[in-house]
């Protein structure tokens, strides 16, 4: 009996010890987590209270439609127009991560591989456009191809699929530019929607065959500011970060 007693313990110790080595692995698991967390890349564009990285398009400063309200920048058309803004920063190669919602039959812009010129008057004369859309209720929407959709490379390459959520509900918008490898992407709410080349044969195919024909600078700026566009809809962003690839 004084046998099995004592090996009852043994095995009950071997237990509980097994149980804190899990235990302390998960906690070191934690740990380095969160220490990769904190010295990863991610530079944060928009942090809910600064507009420290943007300024206006051929502009000093930034343009008062464009405020801070609770953490979120919003945008509030105004008569006059062309409002858009720019990063002062330029960047080649990234991941650009954001969340925006628009308001209702609304539509807007993220640009990218602006280059700021007095002959070219709006970004969208140089910067790619990455579509953002009302698509239960805005125009664009329904046309075929749905090159205006939301998610898409605007005029140039439509999304495989509609995962774009109703006016005013937030949408998780990741873009990925990368001209070493030649490949763009856009993935909304976690799913890949749209692919694209950046350059050479296939590229200048999809001008060709869009608005942008002819256009002096259209996406020939490998480095560029990241833009968000005045199209005179109410539109709001968050949580604008970037890393460099």
């Amino acid at each position: 009996m004084k046998k099995i007693t004592i090996l009852l313990l043994g095995i009950l110790f071997f237990v509980a010890c097994k149980k804190v080595v899990k235990t302390d692995e998960v906690s070191m698991e934690i740990v380095e987590q969160e220490a990769e967390n904190q010295s990863s890349d991610w530079i944060t564009l928009f942090d809910g209270t600064s507009f420290d990285h943007w300024r206006g398009y051929l502009s000093d400063s930034m343009p008062p439609e464009w405020s801070i309200e609770n953490g979120t920048m919003v945008f509030t058309p105004s008569e006059e127009g062309n409002k858009n803004i720019i990063t002062k920063e330029k960047f080649t190669n990234f991941i650009l991560s954001l969340e925006w919602k628009i308001s209702e039959g609304g539509n807007s812009g993220i640009f990218l591989g602006v280059f700021e010129d007095e002959k070219f008057d709006v970004p969208y004369r140089t910067g790619l456009e990455i579509q953002v859309l009302d698509n239960e209720r805005h125009e664009d929407a329904f046309k075929n191809p749905k090159f205006h959709q939301a998610g898409a490379l605007y005029d140039l390459v439509q999304p495989k699929y509609d995962v774009c959520k109703p006016a005013g509900q937030w949408n998780l918008c990741v873009i990925e530019v990368n001209h070493d490898i030649n490949k763009g992407s856009v993935t909304l709410n976690g799913t890949e929607i749209v692919t694209f080349p950046l350059h050479g044969e296939q590229w200048d195919a999809l001008v060709e065959n869009s608005k942008f024909k002819g256009w002096e600078g259209f996406g020939k700026y490998p480095t560029g500011h990241i833009g968000l566009q005045d199209h005179s809809d109410k539109v709001w962003y968050r949580n604008i970060k970037l890393k460099i690839l």
